[in-house]
């Protein structure tokens, strides 16, 4: 069994590496192309490139998360790294041309025959399974400060009074006194309806007519609700028959089938483990081998070349040439197939070319300068897809694995276990890498004595040239002064916890926030109105701006680097539980530094330059991490209330920002924050320190619908025919998630949850709960909407619907104030 299930992985990784060869033959072709002016077309461009680079995601993470060979593993992972950041470049790209963070494909999902279901973004499960261990750690010591916290604390309710004997007594015997009264009213009230049935019977002779009557309406009704039942059993058993549900009892457990590849992949997981640390232990022994029989060899060898090259040099020149500095590659140059003058000219060329380096770094900054008419110009000539940083990589691993695996013959590796020829292929490359080194060093010795042995025989003086490092003197500029020096990781980490500004993520997960696809957005679109995005839109946006980036190294490091996402939405749309759920998909180590959180906490300038200095030097060692910013707009107030004037709330603004733009690629620490009022705050400040907003909107009629059947099942309820679903989520219109968790908790009481068997869920329940509580306005969801607008994008937006951008392109420029004032 384990046998077929590495084919078929093997299968899929090479049917995904096909589709990507075509896919980069296709990328490669488009470069050639002249730019596109028609904005339509080439966002279809990028939305095809986009949808089918998924399908490839979700392929290879199957076939990474479940292969078992330790050296094709990293051939999938980097292939797969290289997959999602390309995907979060395409989604940058869709959005400079949309000017939304929301796109609407079901154009091209029908062109390529997929549903919606296929262009849903899968996390890869290395993020969690790979950092296992250092998680555990990390929850371990976060578990031990908060089990400490909790012994030398205890803190009590500030109500909490304790009870004397002859109070609690009382209490007792009110309450036992209360319910033995109405025992006893009920007892009394069924005697005197007994009784009351009784004398009427004893008052009316029954005839027999009556009697046969009677019998006949109880036949009636039984035989009418036998039948029906009969009648849904049967209508049940087709629906099984015909496939279109599942049998009762494999509603309650999983499927013999189910089980059975749950346990395989468990075993793969297993299997992989071995291989791996296999594999790790074959590469130090064969590493120490190499070193010991071939290292000396490779020295030697590379000694007699660099000496032949220096007298053939002196016998072509005249002179001993000057040796290839380490940042040029050192003696990697020399074996280049080249003769001794043209390395020489090759030298040459490269230094002026240093020279002239900073020229045209001037020319550049003289462009970006320009910006607005530059991009005028880019317009006039037309649209164009921007060099990648991703694509170079995926062609190197689609050369690798042509070369290595493609027609490789594996009949003789039958559980899967590493090559040892491969090790010692990519072991020599680094182990003559690291005697080049050792050897460059002795032969720039060796040089130098020769040039001095015949500057000697000349009777000249010897000429020495010093060559310093670039930006020696800039390599030598103040650091910032690290304020903790004499601290360690876990003392800073255990005071974070005990002020509360390092917390523990909630057990959420991505696919907890329940929405369904917004199925008419694209008509709308096409018609020229606007939509609002769906629940399922928001999920995916956060995939790629946060959960991607911060699981992968190489995809933040080398993606457009997003440091910032502020959510906006009303109050029980989700925000916190979705900055919770990056955390728990990503491993991301959690930071609280709402206004309320920090409020009193570090006081004074220095005390503020402390905290923030802990918490991001914290972030960086115990990354990635997530810094939480609740209720964001009170740090960019326009005017600060009067009962908020205390808590400071606008003390972090400048700092924050500060430490912000220190975030460097390598650093996977993100800022998230939330909103529920962003009308309160400074739009300019807002947008400056978010680059990314996304608005997320009240739930649409089939999210509400989704998020129905889901939490009541997930409470307890069943959904049978007599809940009517369709009314719930009609009559909830205007209500969040947080609502209707609160309507279900109030009606799945343990009580009701036991009497479903006889008195099945309605509809009718959920309504009196739901009419207590003030649903979101459509008011106050325009007005979140018209403020959005206001934002950097939002204006980008308008313009293009209204089709304004094009009027006031030639406006901007140096003329452009000329132009307004007349």
């Amino acid at each position: 069994m384990g046998f077929l299930f590495g084919w078929m992985y093997n299968k899929l990784w090479t049917d995904a590496q096909e589709e990507l060869d075509s896919l980069l033959e296709q990328e490669l072709h488009v470069q050639t192309l002249h730019p596109e002016k028609d904005r339509v077309v080439f966002f279809q461009r990028l939305a095809t490139l986009y949808v089918r680079y998924i399908q490839i995601l979700r392929w290879l993470e199957e076939a990474y998360d479940q292969l078992v060979h330790p050296q094709k593993r990293r051939l999938v992972r980097e292939v797969l790294d290289g997959v999602m950041g390309r995907i979060v470049e395409l989604k940058n790209e869709m959005v400079e041309v949309e000017f939304s963070e929301y796109h609407y494909m079901n154009d091209v999902l029908q062109d390529l025959k997929l549903t919606p279901e296929d262009i849903k973004i899968p996390i890869p499960r290395y993020f969690i399974s790979e950092r296992s261990k250092e998680l555990q750690e990390r929850n371990m010591m976060l578990t031990d400060v908060l089990d400490r916290m909790e012994v030398t604390e205890k803190p009590r309710p500030a109500a909490a009074r304790e009870l004397l004997p002859e109070e609690a007594a009382s209490i007792i015997q009110v309450a036992e006194r209360a319910r033995q009264g109405r025992l006893r009213a009920n007892l009394m009230k069924e005697i005197r309806r007994d009784s009351n049935r009784q004398r009427r019977a004893k008052n009316q002779d029954p005839s027999s007519a009556d009697i046969e009557a009677a019998a006949v309406d109880i036949q009636r009704v039984w035989r009418g609700y036998i039948q029906r039942k009969r009648v849904v059993q049967a209508r049940d058993e087709e629906l099984v028959f015909l496939g279109m549900t599942m049998e009762p009892r494999l509603k309650q457990q999983p499927c013999p089938a189910v089980i059975a590849a749950q346990a395989n992949e468990a075993r793969q997981r297993i299997k992989q483990e071995e291989n791996e640390s296999d594999y790790q232990r074959a590469t130090v022994s064969i590493t120490k081998q190499l070193r010991d029989l071939e290292a000396p060899e490779i020295r030697d060898s590379m000694k007699d070349q660099i000496q032949q090259w220096f007298i053939e040099c002196r016998d072509n020149t005249g002179s001993f040439p000057d040796y290839p500095s380490e940042e040029d590659g050192g003696s990697a140059l020399i074996f280049m197939e080249k003769t001794p003058q043209q390395l020489m000219e090759e030298i040459t060329r490269k230094e002026e070319e240093e020279a002239n380096k900073k020229l045209k770094e001037k020319e550049e900054k003289e462009k970006k300068n320009k910006g607005k008419a530059g991009e005028e110009q880019e317009e006039e000539a037309g649209l164009n897809m921007r060099p990648s940083a991703f694509l170079s990589d995926l062609v190197a691993a689609r050369k690798t694995f042509v070369d290595i695996w493609q027609n490789r013959s594996e009949s003789r590796n039958f559980s899967q276990r590493h090559e040892s020829e491969l090790i010692k292929e990519e072991k020599r490359k680094e182990i003559e890498a690291e005697v080049r080194l050792q050897v460059d060093e002795l032969m720039r010795q060796e040089l130098a004595n020769l040039k001095l042995t015949a500057d000697r025989d000349k009777g000249g003086k010897a000429k020495v040239n010093i060559k310093k490092k670039k930006g020696s003197k800039n390599a030598e500029k103040k650091k910032d002064k690290d304020l903790t020096a004499d601290r360690s990781l876990e003392s800073l980490h255990q005071e974070l916890v005990e002020e509360g500004l390092l917390r523990k993520a909630d057990n959420v997960k991505m696919q907890d926030y329940l929405g369904d696809y917004s199925y008419l957005a694209t008509t709308l679109r096409q018609n020229d109105i606007e939509p609002m995005p769906s629940l399922c839109d928001v999920r995916q946006v956060l995939t790629l701006y946060a959960i991607l980036p911060l699981g992968s190294r190489v995809v933040h490091k080398k993606a457009p680097l997003i440091k910032a996402i502020l959510l906006v939405g009303p109050a029980g749309i989700g925000k916190k539980m979705l900055v919770h759920a990056i955390c728990q998909e990503t491993g991301a180590t959690l930071f609280d530094l709402s206004p309320v959180n920090t409020a009193g906490k570090y006081p004074g300038k220095g005390g503020l330059a402390m905290m923030l200095h802990m918490v991001f030097k914290v972030a960086r060692l115990m990354q990635p991490s997530v810094i939480w910013i609740g209720d964001t707009e009170k740090m960019f107030y326009k005017k600060v209330p009067k009962e908020e004037k205390e808590l400071d709330p606008q003390r972090l603004k400048r700092d924050l920002t500060k430490m912000l733009e220190m975030i460097k690629g390598e650093e996977r620490v993100l800022v998230v924050g939330t909103t529920k009022d962003p009308l309160n705050a400074d739009m300019k400040s807002l947008c400056d320190m978010y680059k990314k907003i996304i608005l997320i909107p009240r739930p649409d009629y089939g999210s509400r619908y989704v998020i129905w059947k889901q939490l009541i099942r997930k409470n307890g309820g069943e959904v049978t025919s007599a809940l009517d679903l369709s009314s719930l989520a009609k009559i909830s219109d205007g209500y969040t998630q947080g609502h209707m968790v609160q309507v279900i908790g109030g009606v799945l009481t343990e009580r009701r949850i036991s009497q479903q068997a006889v008195r099945p869920l309605t509809a009718a329940e959920f309504a009196p709960l739901l009419a207590k509580i003030d649903p979101v306005l459509l008011y106050e969801e325009e007005a979140l909407k018209n403020w959005y607008a206001k934002t950097p994008l939002g204006k980008k937006r308008v313009k293009a619907a209204t089709g304004k951008e094009e009027e006031e392109a030639p406006v901007k420029g140096k003329g452009a104030k000329k132009k307004r004032k007349k």
